[in-house]
Order: structure tokens, then C-alpha cells, then sequence
């Protein structure tokens, strides 16, 4: 790395911990870091070498998560060691997660061939890993999400026929149905597959636990690092540098990422404090960081886990997930970028000085061996290998590529330097590399714990809804509270996802939401069933972004030193894209199904128009100060793109760039003739 390089590179590896970590004993925290290798070496082992059955590979998945969730997060929180107390507590817990994994694992036989006539041992090992599962997730996932199981298992039980007649009672007409006994509910969510063990714990189990393990690799090797050195160097000189760089670092962390928060605190580390430097004010700097990190989680190739479950709801495969989410997201990572190039014109602010940023070429240099896992990831996926083999062979070339290049160094660079090759250099440069992999593996694991956990709870009311027929129920208040509306129905459905993001994590939101709404979007609005998916995964976002819970704006506002709800807001204004882009694949579904060339084209252009068009009204500026006349035409211009009919679409792109056009003109004048730098 040249020594250009500026101080804002992370460090080469992130140590795995969690706040529970500096309360815990040492002897407990070596029994986390060996439960934690042996559960990825595990799911390394089924996903490249010698795959299991769907239900083995799951049941053990939930036994080592439930474990390491019980060991890692104590009953006392993280501020108080267990003691006496907690310890007993902790250890019923830590059993009955061994128990939960392990009873389906080793009598899977058993119980398929009594499938429906359950014995009394099945019922009770299905109650102690319901309440494992809810137990967990108050701990790892928070209050909400358990609550909200609970509720569900309460309702299945409601009614005439079931274990709480009583409750039936309290429900309106249309949420009303027989009821379940205790023996059927459990039934359901444990012993079937639609509960616990259902699609939901299967994709985590597989497909994102690889990817997550794939991008801690990635993490701990210094990619992060690379990330943020790549997006200074080609944007740093440039008004705003640092935002700049954080809406490019902030989409290449989506690539190793799984969350929005994980970016934040990532990226966000030394983007937010240049920013400020810089003279972006501190809740727009914090603000800025999470509507960039909320981008990364719907930016290719990777896109969190709900993209991976997305494909098994849908039967599309993954890789044709990706490439028509290509487009949408540079959508929204455009106009986030558009936004934070506004302030910075509006402001007058400059580049960074070309000494205090890296060269591309050093970069470049120092990290190329962090684009081959990605080029590998890329070319199995197009080549319709299972994405849970890709995640193998992905870690594979990053434990390579790795290797290689620090024998590279070893043997031919260190000693140009005068660092001639010595058996202490030697075996220093191994156990470096084995310390290296146990950290991945364990971060890892510990990174899969909580979107595991929340698959888990996510199963119990899929479960429900699957037993009690709620989907369809849900389905009809929409289409009568929307009186048939399409516009109105995204509307509520917005809503839903913001309210359930109060309480479930952006995956949890996303299944909970498909399940209830995706048939009424689906097969009474006429919505095609994969735009209907990412309609809901997209929305299922915003939970990151608006107020008042808006946890990557919180993770921004604490870097950034700025009030919560004021970065909140900032970030909900920057991640305008998150509502309207969902909408354009709705009323335009060419853009995602694809159709006549010049038609896709002509697509693609009116709606990067009405996005520049909202942008510029909203900032009230682009080129130069645009008049209060102006910024109000361009709403219904906006409004009007955004229109299934042609001709409005039309009408609606040309008021638009009609007012950019004569804005630009106005600009042009103001500055001599002089262009407006990017």
C-alpha cells in the first residue's frame, strides 16, 4: 500500500465480540469460539463435501445457533455477569437447545413413520423448542419479534375447538377460525414443515449462513479495508468526497454484509468523521451513512438474506434475482449519491486534498485478491450451481487467494525489501493464517445467530398463518380497506412494513409481510408474483431509514455525535428511492420482466428522469437554485412518470426534463458558460 494512504483504512482483521463479551469468563468465551468453528466448519462440511437431508441440516443448524445464542447472550443481559442464579437459569437453556437440535436429528426416522399420531415425548421436546426459540429471540433479536410469536401461538390456540376457547371471544368476525389443540399446534411448528423447521430456518440453515461465513472471510482478510480505500480514491477529490465514498464503500460492504447496521458501524467509522470534517453537519453526515448503507442490502451480488428466501418463494433462481435487482439498485444508490452531490454544490464544499487519499493503482494493488472471491461468486452463479455451494467455493478462493498472496509477500517481496525468508517469519506467517481462519469461522457463526434466530420465530408464524388460514384473511381486509385501489394497497403496504419493523428485523419483516399480503398483490391486483416479492423486500427496508425506530440512522447518529431522530429524518429524506423505485417496477413491470428493447430503454430513462426531477425538488437545487415555480411543476411531473399509461408517462418526463433543461440553461449563464462539477 502506498504511504498516500489515508489514516481512514480499518484495521486487516475484526475481532468477533458481541457487548456480553467483557462480562463473560475466559473459559466461557474459549467454549464460544469452539462451538462457534465447530458450526461453521459443520455447515462447510454439508455444504461442499457431504450434504445432509433438509431436516438433519436443520435441526442441527438450530441446536448449534440456539446454543451459541444462550451462551453468548446471558439471561442477566449485558451488564451483569450470570452468577449463581443465571448460571441455573442458563443451563436449562443451553439443554433444552442441545435437546431442540439434536431429538429431530437423531429420531428423524421415528417420527416421520408416526407422522401425525405424535407421542407424548414429540409434544413435549415441540413445547421446550418453541420456548427455546422465543426465549432466544427476546435475547438475540428483542422483545418485539418474541412478542409477536407469542401472539401468533396465542391466536392459533383461540377459538371454539381450540386450547383457548376463551380468547376466540375477543377476535373479530373475519380473524375468526376453529381453533387448534396444543398436540396440532405443536404438530405444526415443530414436527411439520411449516413451523420451526420450515423454509424460512432452511434458506438460513443453507444459503445465507454460507454467505455470511463467506463475507466474515472477506471481513477479516481486509476487504472492508479495500472497500473504503477503492471508493476514496475515485471519488474523494470530488465536492462532498467523503458522502461520495460512502454511498460506493457503503455498496461494496453490501457485498460482505448482511446488514445495514453492520455497514454503518463499518464504513461509517471513517466516512462519517470526514464528512464532518469536511463541513457536512453531523446528523446530515449520519444520515447520509445509513440511507447508503440501507442500499447495500438490495445491491448485487449479495443482498441480505431475505433475496436468498426470495428465490425459494418465487422458484426463480438466485442469480436471476440479481440480475434484474442490477438496475433498481444503482436507481437507489444514484440517488442517494445525487442527493449528498447537491448539498455539497449547494454548500460550496471541495474535494480532499489529492495527498491525504490513496492511489487507485496502490489500492488496487494491495487488494486485488478481494475481487477474485467476487468474479469467482459471480461466474457459479451464472453457471446455475447451488447458491449453497457457491458460498462454499467462495470461501474457498478467498482462503486461496489469501494464501497465495501472503506467500507472494513471504517469499518474493519481503525479501527485496531486506526481509530475507526465516523459520520464525515462516511459522509466524502460518499461525497468522490460522488465527485468521478462527476468527472467521467464529464471527461467522456468531453473525449468523441473530437472522437465524428470527428465521426460527419466523417459522412459528408462518406456521400459524399456514394452520389458521390467516393469509387469506389478511388478504381480504386489504383488498377492502383499499376498496381495490393498487395505489392505496402499496400504500398499506408500506405501512405494514414500517410498523413491523419496529419489532422484527428487516428479514423477519419481509417474510411475515410476503406471506400475508403477496397473494392479494399477487392474484387480486395482479401484481407479477416476483415484482410483488421485491416490492416487499425493498419495503421491508425502510425500518433501517424512517423514524421513529430507524436503527441504521441510530448506528449513524451515535458515530456522528447528532441527535437519533433528527440523522433519522436526514436518512429518511436521502432514501426517497427506498418508496418510489418499488412502485415504478409495480406500474412499469417491464423494468423487471423485461419486454421490447426500446420500450425497457425507454423505461429505464423516464424513471432515472423523475428521480433527478424529485431530487432536485426536494433539494431545491441542480446546476444552480432552482425558483419555488419550478420545484412545484416537477412534483406532478414526477407523479405523472410514475403513471401506467404511456402518454402521461410521457407528458409527466418531458415537464420534468423541460424544467431540468431551462435549470441548466440558468446555470450555464450563472457560471459562464462552466460546467458543474460531478
Amino acid at each position: 500500500m502506498s504511504d498516500r494512504t489515508p489514516h481512514t483504512a480499518i484495521p486487516e482483521a475484526v475481532q468477533p465480540a458481541s457487548l456480553s463479551d467483557r462480562i463473560q469468563p475466559r473459559p466461557i468465551l474459549w467454549v464460544i469460539t469452539a462451538v462457534a468453528i465447530a458450526m461453521s466448519l459443520f455447515q462447510m462440511y454439508t455444504a461442499g463435501i457431504e450434504p445432509m437431508g433438509l431436516f438433519y441440516q436443520r435441526s442441527a443448524h438450530l441446536g448449534f445457533i440456539l446454543f451459541l445464542a444462550f451462551l453468548i447472550f446471558p439471561i442477566t443481559g449485558s451488564s451483569r455477569p450470570r452468577g449463581t442464579v443465571g448460571w441455573l437459569v442458563d443451563a436449562v437453556f443451553l439443554t433444552a437447545a442441545f435437546l431442540s437440535g439434536f431429538y429431530i436429528f437423531y429420531f428423524l426416522d421415528d417420527i416421520i413413520e408416526r407422522a401425525g399420531w405424535w407421542s407424548q415425548t414429540d409434544i413435549v421436546m415441540g413445547i421446550i423448542a418453541t420456548l427455546a426459540v422465543l426465549e432466544a429471540s427476546r435475547r438475540v433479536v428483542g422483545l418485539g419479534m418474541t412478542i409477536i410469536g407469542m401472539i401468533a401461538i396465542a391466536y392459533a390456540l383461540a377459538g371454539p375447538r381450540g386450547a383457548l376457547p376463551w380468547l376466540g371471544d375477543w377476535m373479530p368476525g373475519i380473524l375468526s377460525h376453529r381453533g387448534a389443540s396444543v398436540d396440532r399446534l405443536v404438530g405444526q411448528l415443530y414436527l411439520g414443515q411449516e413451523g420451526i423447521f420450515g423454509l424460512p430456518l432452511g434458506v438460513a440453515a443453507t444459503y445465507v449462513f454460507m454467505f455470511v461465513l463467506f463475507g466474515a472471510f472477506l471481513e477479516v482478510t481486509g476487504a472492508g479495508k479495500f472497500f473504503i480505500d477503492l471508493a476514496f480514491a475515485a471519488t474523494g477529490r470530488k465536492p462532498g468526497g467523503p458522502a461520495k465514498a460512502a454511498v460506493i464503500a457503503s455498496a461494496g460492504m453490501g457485498s460482505i454484509s448482511g446488514s445495514a447496521i453492520a455497514n454503518v458501524v463499518t464504513t461509517g467509522a471513517f466516512t462519517i468523521p470526514l464528512m464532518k470534517k469536511l463541513g457536512y453537519k453531523p446528523k446530515e453526515a449520519g444520515g447520509i451513512e445509513a440511507a447508503a448503507s440501507t442500499g447495500g442490502q438490495i445491491t448485487p451480488p449479495l443482498m441480505g438474506a431475505g433475496a436468498f428466501l426470495m428465490s425459494e418463494y418465487t422458484n426463480v433462481p438466485y442469480i436471476e434475482i440479481v440480475l434484474v435487482s442490477i438496475f433498481p439498485a444503482m436507481l437507489y444508490l444514484g440517488t442517494v449519491y445525487l442527493f449528498v452531490h447537491l448539498v455539497a454544490m449547494k454548500t460550496g464544499m471541495k474535494g480532499m486534498a489529492a495527498e491525504d487519499l490513496p492511489v487507485v493503482r496502490d489500492v488496487l494493488k494491495a487488494g486485488w485478491q478481494f475481487i477474485v472471491p467476487l468474479v469467482v461468486l459471480v461466474y457459479l452463479l451464472v453457471n446455475n450451481i447451488s447458491p449453497t455451494r457457491v458460498g462454499f467455493w467462495a470461501i474457498i478462493s478467498v482462503i486461496a487467494v489469501t494464501a497465495l498472496r501472503a506467500g507472494f509477500t513471504l517469499l518474493v517481496l519481503d525479501p527485496r525489501e531486506g526481509k530475507p525468508l526465516t523459520a520464525d517469519r515462516l511459522r509466524a506467517s502460518l499461525l497468522n493464517g490460522v488465527r485468521l481462519m478462527g476468527q472467521a469461522l467464529e464471527l461467522g457463526a456468531r453473525n449468523a445467530v441473530a437472522v437465524s434466530v428470527a428465521c426460527a420465530v419466523a417459522g412459528i408464524i408462518v406456521g400459524v398463518v399456514g394452520l389458521t388460514g390467516l393469509g387469506l384473511k389478511f388478504s381480504s381486509m386489504m383488498i377492502s380497506l383499499s376498496g381495490g385501489n393498487l395505489a392505496l394497497a402499496l400504500v398499506f403496504v408500506l405501512l405494514a412494513s414500517l410498523i413491523l419493523g419496529l419489532g422484527l428485523p428487516v428479514t423477519a419483516a419481509y417474510i411475515v409481510l410476503i406471506i400475508l399480503v403477496g397473494p392479494a398483490l399477487q392474484n387480486d391486483f395482479g401484481v407479477p408474483l416476483l415484482i410483488a416479492h421485491l416490492v416487499v423486500f425493498w419495503y421491508s427496508q425502510d425500518s433501517n431509514v424512517t423514524p421513529p425506530v430507524a436503527l441504521a440512522g441510530f448506528a449513524g447518529a451515535a458515530i456522528a455525535g447528532a441527535k437519533p431522530m433528527e440523522t433519522s429524518i436526514v436518512a429518511w429524506k436521502y432514501a426517497k428511492g427506498l418508496y418510489l423505485i418499488p412502485a415504478f417496477m409495480v406500474y412499469n413491470p417491464e423494468i423487471i420482466m423485461g419486454g421490447e428493447t426500446w420500450y425497457v430503454i425507454w423505461t429505464g430513462i423516464i424513471v432515472i428522469i423523475g428521480l433527478v426531477g424529485l431530487v432536485a425538488a426536494i433539494e431545491g437545487y441542480l446546476f444552480t437554485w432552482m425558483d419555488r415555480l419550478s420545484r412545484v411543476l416537477i412534483v406532478p411531473g414526477v407523479i405523472a412518470i410514475f403513471n401506467p399509461d404511456e402518454v402521461i408517462e410521457a407528458v409527466g418526463a418531458l415537464v420534468v426534463f423541460g424544467l431540468l433543461a431551462l435549470n441548466w440553461i440558468k446555470g450555464r449563464k450563472a457560471r459562464g458558460g462552466r460546467a458543474d462539477p460531478a
